[in-house]
């Protein structure tokens, strides 16, 4: 099948198969796998499947979707996708257009600013964070709580007694290198709505003396907040005894280790230190004893493309397309985004080491990476009265279907690339779905016919590790 060309554009279904991460997972994923666990531990199941589901993403003689033109003839296969949360670039890149167009349209009210508030958090109590669902949902909601707190007092300084504000925030896993790193990204809304007469009320503008003293009182809530539940003080590590393999690969990734071959790290010491004074670190940056916090970022009312932006930058994926290199068979370079203050431009990683990075990056089940509060939480009062009007029944099923949430694959890429993938390219008639094929048979029969590979590729056997104790007879 070749490319599909528009006016502007051409579409060109991706092949898997050629990607870089791909093959290095087919070439180095058993051996990873092998090494990484033994007869009594290994790597939870959820983390093991989204690295063996990743390899059968896009992948069309795993199954594929057919569309057809209803004129010419013409059709086109369209692989199922893995829909994995921690890494994969093409479900976590189509999440990440999917979930920014819903907050643009369905989320944040038409006219009203939104700023981004970035926590950072300590290095020594990520590690807990990672894992511990429950703790992360805590220390976020006293975040919010601050943050809630300033524009609540912001509104009662313009004479608005009774006030309601909202906020969207994605709980990031990953920093730059690719290491495991828990922090948040919140967009609020910008003031506060009056709860009598639900009209919105800017907030002024931030200084720099108010991201010191939210990023003050936050560090020592969460200091207290800590001490209460003994993350501080308990030595007994949950996640160790549980998952041993994993909580060594979360450790080294906070830390930017490795935990598993020759080159293994020690596991990272929990100690945290009372909060002190907030130190700036740049206009509108804030840290205080580990804690960071970064509110430069404001998007005014109406600049509904510069809020999409945005949401696409803090639901981007971890790995990009394009950002890995191949050095050698045993080396692989990944560009980071910015340099860092050293002059370092990439990391060069092993086949173990990056399989072992992204396998920390890897959310647990039921972890929530998107939480809605205040007036756009999902059951909150007068939330329909504040968040943009749906269109009507028949506009969201030809752009959405039966979901009224998720856009269609078909409407995503016209939205996101300006690819009409509903009408035919040769002829103008239109595309539609005809079945989903997952039958190996048929599979194979259709695929041979239009010149395309049926061949699944096949995860290389794991190999011994290396011999690095040779056994000579020095008698003879």
């Amino acid at each position: 099948m070749g490319a599909l060309k528009y006016d502007d554009c051409e579409y060109k279904r991706r092949e898997p198969e050629q990607d870089l991460l791909h093959k290095v997972l087919v070439e180095h994923l058993e051996t990873f796998l092998d090494r990484a666990g033994n007869e009594e531990f290994g790597l939870p199941r959820y983390v093991e499947n989204e690295l063996r589901d990743f390899v059968k993403c896009g992948v069309l003689a795993h199954g594929f979707v057919r569309v057809r033109c209803n004129d010419c003839g013409k059709s086109m296969a369209v692989g199922f996708s893995c829909k994995g949360r921690g890494f994969c670039p093409s479900c976590t890149g189509r999440r990440m257009a999917d979930t920014s167009a819903r907050l643009v349209d369905d989320v944040f009210p038409p006219g009203v600013p939104v700023r981004q508030w970035v926590l950072s958090l300590p290095i020594q109590v990520r590690y807990r964070l990672a894992y511990d669902n429950r703790l992360l949902s805590d220390v976020l909601a006293v975040f919010l709580r601050v943050v809630r707190g300033w524009y609540k007092k912001k509104g009662r300084e313009a004479g608005i007694n009774e006030s309601k504000g909202g906020s969207v925030t994605f709980a990031q896993r990953f920093g730059s290198a690719l290491n495991l790193n828990p922090h948040f990204h919140s967009l609020a809304l910008d003031g506060v709505f009056n709860s009598k007469s639900n009209v919105f009320h800017e907030a002024p503008s931030v200084q720099d003396a108010d991201v010191k003293e939210i990023v003050e009182v936050t560090a020592r809530r969460v200091v207290r907040l800590l001490q209460r539940r003994g993350v501080l003080e308990n030595e007994y590590d949950e996640l160790a005894e549980e998952e041993p393999i994993l909580a060594g690969m979360t450790s080294a990734s906070i830390m930017g280790l490795v935990s598993t071959g020759d080159r293994a790290g020690r596991r990272v010491r929990r100690v945290l230190s009372d909060p002190s004074d907030a130190v700036r670190t740049g206009p509108l940056c804030y840290a205080s004893s580990g804690f960071s916090l970064h509110a430069a970022t404001r998007i005014e009312g109406g600049n509904k493309a510069g809020l999409e932006r945005l949401c696409n930058y803090v639901a981007r994926p971890p790995l990009a397309q394009g950002s890995l290199q191949k050095l050698s068979a045993e080396e692989y370079a990944f560009k980071l985004k910015t340099p860092w203050s050293d002059g370092t431009t990439h990391l060069i990683l092993s086949p173990m080491e990056l399989i072992e990075k992204l396998a920390a990056l890897v959310p647990p089940p039921r972890a929530n990476l998107v939480r809605y509060h205040g007036v756009l939480a999902p059951n909150a009062k007068g939330r329909e009265e504040i968040v943009p009007k749906k269109p009507d029944e028949d506009e969201l099923r030809k752009s959405r279907g039966k979901s009224k949430n998720r856009l269609l694959w078909a409407a995503l890429l016209k939205r996101t690339f300006r690819l009409d993938m509903e009408t035919c390219p040769h002829c103008g008639g239109k595309m539609r779905i005809v079945a989903a094929i997952t039958c190996a048979f048929s599979i194979k029969k259709y695929l041979d016919g239009v010149g395309e590979s049926s061949e699944i590729p096949v995860l290389k056997p794991a190999r011994p590790p290396p011999q690095t104790e040779f056994d000579y007879d020095f008698a003879n």
